[in-house]
């Protein structure tokens, strides 16, 4: 399946992505389809190719949580934002303790 990804580049510290089309199980720095545009987080600017983006989308590759916000930020897609949450582990001693309870 298809996905729409960031590839981070740039320098330390001066982060910059990369809009790519590529597998959602590869590696973010392995190979990719096509390459969509770029987004640098410093500037909030966004460079995309709308038409190969709605290309995609349509040919059923899925954009995930943050480029779909900054697509539909920037009028490429319509619809509305999706919630973007980061994942937390688990702590060992919490999950010990909660079987207890």
């Amino acid at each position: 399946m298809l996905a729409i990804k960031l590839k981070r580049i740039g320098k330390r510290k001066q982060a910059a992505f990369r809009v790519i089309v590529a597998e959602k199980k590869s590696k973010v720095r392995g190979r990719y389809v096509d390459d969509l545009g770029s987004y640098s987080p410093h500037t909030k600017a966004l460079s995309v190719n709308k038409d190969r983006a709605v290309f995609w989308i349509g040919r059923g590759a899925q954009p995930t949580a943050t480029v779909h916000n900054l697509l539909v930020k920037n009028g490429i897609v319509s619809g509305a934002k999706v919630p973007v949450h980061k994942h937390v582990p688990v702590r060992k001693e919490a999950a010990a303790e909660t079987p207890a309870a």
